[in-house]
């Protein structure tokens, strides 16, 4: 059992397996061709590892914090999400928004209408569709108050990135703020120290903070992203532009109504154990 569940945790080409992933009928196969038993079931198998939870065949995508100044980043967003800044507290005049774009959503129009469940059976929606074309999603999240600011625009960029702080920065309470802590992501609109100078020198109360590269999971508008994607985006099922447009403002709106600030439990300590055990887990891919 203890070689099996070994094997299982192995990549599959470190054996000389011709394979990407192991399934419970290749594991039984390999066992029996090194001679650990004479003959292996799969659901022996399966029951085994289902022990341990491990699943061979499944894999999930990640990436390797890369930016080498990933702590001290990171850090600065879990305290403003902590209502921290410089080891002292936030005032109550002092705000937190979290914003992004969500690129290239697409209004598709089936090429036979979207039927409703019944009973058994799931909605049933046409696999072709005509595109008719897409809009770039541009959002910020107040993250203790739970406001959302959201606008559609034809694509990214400086110009539509600045149209949302300005819709931001002009209300109340935000245009009379001590200070405003935008977190952003390292997208091409406000990214650097130009956009921070152009941003600061527009709004003086405004402080761009950027996330690590590649560290998105640390923005909080993601979650709402998320929520976008599930509840409007899925099926993706809409007429025309106008339409896509309508249907996101809409909830912007709904959702405003019921929003409560999420519960962000990832802390400073959780991420000083994640960097550890990255550093002593995670194999180094040498340059070529």
């Amino acid at each position: 059992m203890v070689a099996i569940k070994a094997l299982a945790c192995e990549l599959p080409h470190v054996h000389g397996l011709p394979v990407s992933r192991l399934s419970t009928a290749e594991i039984c196969r390999a066992a029996v061709a090194r001679g650990w038993v004479a003959t292996l079931g799969e659901t022996t198998v399966w029951r085994w590892l289902h022990e341990d939870a491990i699943r061979p065949w499944c894999h999930r995508c990640w990436i390797f914090p890369r930016d080498p100044d990933f702590a001290p980043k990171a850090s600065r967003v879990l305290d403003l999400y902590a209502g921290r800044w410089n080891g002292k507290p936030l005032g109550a005049n002092e705000y937190v928004i979290s914003a992004d774009e969500k690129t290239s959503i697409q209004a598709r129009r089936r090429c036979h209408p979207t039927q409703p469940p019944q009973p058994g059976g799931p909605m049933r929606v046409e696999h072709e569709y005509m595109r008719c074309g897409a809009w770039a999603y541009l959002a910020a999240w107040d993250v203790h108050r739970a406001r959302i600011f959201g606008r559609c625009a034809r694509q990214t960029g400086i110009v539509p990135f600045d149209q949302l702080v300005q819709d931001v920065m002009r209300r109340r309470p935000y245009c009379s703020a001590a200070r405003v802590f935008w977190i952003t992501d390292n997208g091409s609109s406000h990214r650097g120290e130009a956009s921070v100078h152009r941003l600061q020198q527009r709004w003086p109360n405004l402080q761009l903070v950027h996330t690590p590269v590649h560290a998105s999971w640390l923005n909080q508008i993601e979650i709402y992203f998320s929520i976008i994607q599930r509840k409007v985006l899925t099926p993706n099922d809409f007429a025309s532009l106008a339409e896509l447009e309508d249907r996101l403002y809409r909830f912007q709106e709904h959702y405003q109504e019921i929003a409560q600030p999420f519960q962000w439990r990832f802390t400073r300590h959780d991420l000083l154990k994640l960097l550890m055990r990255l550093e002593t887990t995670a194999p180094r891919v040498k340059s070529a």
